[in-house]
């Protein structure tokens, strides 16, 4: 051990002795995996008065050859040297990582489109892209509370989410309107039964957030409507005080209903009557139709005063025009049976959900489409129940139920031009749209199924693909119709789908299943489901080709181009 001790103080006293003779040897606890070898000459001594760090530029880079590296202190947001800045805000033009020191300037969006368009177009961009609203400063009254902003944005997409509007437009609604308030980094979620929205005022601070549950669903387009046109007033860019915002919403909430409940009722019944007509039926069928859709319609009602489900409601509402069907066939009185079931089909198929769901799908919110599709399940098993019941027993008593026979390709292309109408009129009726609508639904309603007789009876397309050139049309001319006014689509899209529903499809397959051809129910109710995907997407694509074609809102300083609807590309 000593021995050992006396070498390692010659090994660490010999260099330091030719570096300076006057210095003492270093002790043994002085040895480290750092120390260099002999023959090795030590490092500089650091001095203490200039302290190194890992943020530190390094020598020969940065300073320019103009100023040190130390004479400024070095900052997050300060590009590095080299990087050019704009000329207005001082952000760096080729370095966008870099943020400038107050924050992303606020871009202006133009007003030529819909709120909806502007407000999409700001949900599809980052975060860090979005600009910022303008905070108009005032001296006498401060900001809104952002607990109300909050339940103010929650009751707004409530109203629009029960009354079928998409997610997409209804999370750009409760987007437009924190926007308009100055909740600037706000994030609004929409599934099926709930809204939640989370505001936080910066990156320390703590997010508020608020959810709603929409329990309630009903059908007022003439209330959707007013919910646009309040959220228009909101996003415009004037002064709308939460206030007035209130009030109006209130005023919304009690509003009643534009047609009264008999309306409704006779609406259902020359719906069913007129989708008879549709599949060849003459005027005594039309009444018949009529007379059972309204006591489907009627029980409907009492089932939903007594408290049931909807499914529930859907089979009660499915059995009387199938029973007025069988009873006309066992009467023998020489009336088309078939084409009222087929009728009083038309007034219940949930054409509605259906298209809802399917254009969540598209647009990325899979949850609440495949809640919405969901339902659509529920509500058409509903239907198979009521009116397979009837028929089964009909087929027990020998009814007459041949659809083949009965549903014949007739050569009518006026009158069923007229009763395509007729439907596309009544069914947004039923659908409370607002008066002035009414008229374009029915014209739209007319040229979807002009398009559709021509493509599929005069020109041989297959019944799928002249379905989707149709439905797409009248997604275009709606979402046309609706720019113009600024309003939603819906009323102008919903009702003008009526004519091409798959109610001969659907009666055929349950027919077939109620005589017990398993293969060929099947079959019927297979092309029954792809009419229906085939109107859900023909009207989406109409809807994104109106979007195509008409110029988006852009800001002044542009910052990227339109972002898609798809939140992933799949992988």
């Amino acid at each position: 051990m000593g021995s050992e001790r006396q070498r390692g103080q010659r090994g660490a006293s010999v260099p330091e002795a030719e570096a300076a003779g006057s210095r003492k040897p270093q002790s043994d606890e002085a040895h480290s995996a750092f120390t260099p070898p002999l023959g090795m000459p030590l490092p500089p001594v650091p001095e203490d008065d200039h302290p190194t760090s890992e943020f530190a530029v390094p020598e020969g880079l940065g300073s320019g050859g103009s100023e040190s590296a130390t004479d400024t202190e070095g900052s997050a947001f300060v590009p590095p040297a080299g990087v050019k800045t704009g000329p207005q805000t001082g952000q760096a033009a080729n370095f966008p990582a870099f943020t400038p020191p107050n924050g992303i300037p606020a871009l202006q969006f133009t007003h030529e489109g819909p709120w909806q368009d502007r407000m999409r177009t700001m949900l599809r961009m980052p975060i860090s892209e979005r600009p910022a609203p303008e905070r108009q400063e005032r001296q006498d009254e401060a900001g809104p509370a952002v607990p109300r902003v909050l339940d103010l944005i929650l009751r707004i997409g409530e109203l629009l989410l029960a009354g079928g509007e998409g997610a997409e437009d209804v999370e750009a609604a409760m987007f437009g309107v924190a926007h308009a308030y100055g909740l600037d980094r706000c994030e609004p979620t929409v599934t099926f039964t709930l809204l939640s929205v989370s505001y936080q005022p910066s990156l320390v601070d703590d997010p508020v957030t608020a959810s709603r549950t929409v329990r309630r669903r009903g059908t007022d387009y003439t209330r959707l409507s007013a919910v646009f046109r309040l959220v228009d007033d909101i996003t415009s860019g004037e002064d709308f005080t939460l206030e007035e915002a209130y009030r109006r919403l209130a005023e919304i909430r009690r509003n009643r209903h534009p047609y009264p409940g008999w309306a409704l009722t006779l609406a259902g019944g020359a719906l069913a009557g007129a989708a008879s007509m549709l599949v060849g039926g003459d005027w005594p069928v039309f009444f018949a139709a009529a007379v059972g859709a309204m006591l489907g319609d009627r029980l409907a009602w009492l089932a939903s005063g007594r408290g049931l489900p909807e499914f529930y409601q859907f089979v009660a509402a499915a059995m009387p025009p199938a029973a007025m069907g069988v009873a006309l066939s066992l009467a023998g009185v020489g009336l088309q049976s078939s084409a009222v079931i087929t009728g009083g089909l038309f007034a219940l198929i949930p054409g509605r959900a259906l298209v809802a769901g399917v254009q969540d799908g598209l647009t990325g919110y899979y949850i609440t489409a495949a809640a919405r599709l969901l339902e659509v399940v529920y509500l058409i098993v509903g239907i198979v129940c009521g009116v397979l019941t009837v028929l089964y027993g009909g087929l027990q008593l020998d009814a007459k139920l041949n659809p083949e026979a009965t549903l014949r390709q007739v050569d009518r292309p006026v009158v069923q031009i007229v009763a395509a109408m007729l439907l596309a009129l009544t069914f947004s009726i039923l659908l409370q749209q607002e008066r002035h609508t009414v008229l374009f639904v029915t014209l739209n309603g007319g040229v979807a199924w002009v398009v559709y007789g021509a493509l599929h009876n005069t020109a041989g397309v297959p019944a799928v693909a002249a379905t989707t050139v149709a439905a797409g049309l009248v997604g275009l001319f709606g979402q046309m119709l609706s720019r113009y006014r600024y309003a939603s689509a819906l009323p102008y899209v919903t009702a003008a789908i009526g004519p091409l529903l798959p109610g001969s499809a659907t009666y055929f397959g349950l027919l077939a299943l109620a005589q017990g051809n398993l293969d060929r129910g099947i079959a019927h109710l297979t092309q029954a489901a792809a009419l229906a995907l085939a109107i859900a997407i023909g009207v989406n694509l109409g809807n994104e080709a109106a979007r195509l074609f008409l110029k988006a809102p852009r800001p002044e300083t542009e910052v990227s181009g339109r972002r898609a609807a798809k939140r992933t590309r799949g992988f």
